[in-house]
């Protein structure tokens, strides 16, 4: 337990789940099931049943500062990891692997997303442990992979191997990653039977990630592990601030995940979503008798099935004669979309932003 650590990602602005999420409140900060808790906190909160608290760290970008401390008071401050820029998820965990190891160098982490929905917890906690347990074992790269459900063309996937690691014959070698698929190769891949969906939750040793990381990203790795001595100083943020000026936009999946070769895969069934989308939500969610699934306590629905409705707690409404939409109303923003035209919310947004200004 003393050397488990976990470090939850929440610098994304989640755009799709707009007019929500906005860049200055993005969702992970936002109670969207209706839950009493916020997707972060809920997040906080699972990870707490595997980590102390003092090893559970935030990176996140800097204007979310604020969010974070109120969201979780309990978090010491030094855990809260500010980027100055957003630069995707390698940079993003080069620096939590940096800070861990000036700490710990024997810590085995945890990666999570901060809005990802989990149903299961006394099954996610059962799973969490089983792979800090496998990769803190020996140098291996571990990842999460949901067995897939249906044919869902959302997801990226993973492909994997019948060879099992050494004394954990439940942890499979990875054969390959997949971008997100079109429906007839998303079929393919369900009917195959080796196919996982990717959680995008990664499970290391401080020193795998770290050889890794000096191995297949060099320049990321000088830039972040060259010098040990500012982090959890006074001097932390403005090394971080320099590092970050140089630092190429790169993702952990393309930079390190799809060229190493001591990846494996450990195959999970927790009440999974990533929750990238209102569909997403809308398939999490109890459905009335119509098929209509509501976040709200003052709806009243009149001839309409199969709607996302999600209205702010004391917002009364009457909605008659509509059948798959979307209906997303927040204190200054209201969405009506077609469910199917729901890939165009990013699209959206960009179009308000160009017509009305950032905000």
């Amino acid at each position: 337990m003393e050397n488990a650590f976990a470090v939850i990602m929440a610098g994304g602005i989640g755009s799709r789940f707009w007019p929500m999420s906005t860049a200055s409140y993005p969702k992970q900060f936002h109670d969207v099931l209706g839950v009493g808790e916020t997707l972060i906190q809920q997040t906080y909160r699972r990870l707490l049943s595997t980590c102390p608290v003092k090893n559970i760290m935030v990176v996140t970008s800097d204007q979310y500062l604020d969010l974070v401390r109120k969201q979780l008071p309990d978090l010491p401050l030094e855990n809260i990891l500010c980027e100055p820029s957003r630069r995707n998820t390698a940079p993003c965990l080069a620096y939590a692997v940096a800070k861990i190891q000036k700490r710990n160098p024997k810590g085995v982490m945890i990666v999570s997303p901060s809005d990802h929905i989990v149903t299961n917890e006394l099954e996610y906690e059962r799973v969490m442990k089983r792979a800090l347990e496998a990769a803190g074992s020996g140098n291996r790269l571990l990842t999460l992979g949901i067995r897939p459900h249906r044919p869902d063309t959302g997801y990226g996937y993973i492909q994997h191997t019948e060879k099992s690691l050494e004394g954990f014959s439940d942890v499979l070698k990875v054969k390959t990653f997949t971008e997100k698929p079109n429906l007839e190769h998303a079929k393919a891949f369900l009917a195959s039977g080796d196919f996982l969906w990717n959680a995008g939750i990664f499970i290391w040793s401080v020193e795998s990630i770290q050889s890794s990381l000096a191995s297949n990203m060099p320049d990321l790795f000088e830039s972040f592990f060259s010098d040990l001595e500012p982090y959890d100083s006074p001097n932390e943020d403005a090394f971080i601030a320099s590092v970050y000026s140089s630092c190429a936009n790169e993702s952990i999946d393309y930079g390190i995940m799809e060229k190493a070769e001591n990846v494996f895969v450990l195959p999970a069934d927790f009440g999974w979503s990533d929750l990238g989308t209102w569909g997403s939500l809308y398939e999490q969610l109890k459905h009335d008798s119509e098929e209509n699934a509501i976040v709200g306590k003052k709806v009243l629905l009149q001839d309409s099935c199969n709607n996302m409705v999600r209205l702010e707690p004391n917002k009364m409404a009457v909605i008659d004669g509509l059948n798959d939409y979307i209906i997303i109303d927040t204190q200054d923003r209201l969405l009506i979309c077609k469910k199917e035209n729901e890939q165009l919310i990013k699209a959206f947004v960009n179009e308000i932003r160009l017509r009305f200004g950032e905000e």
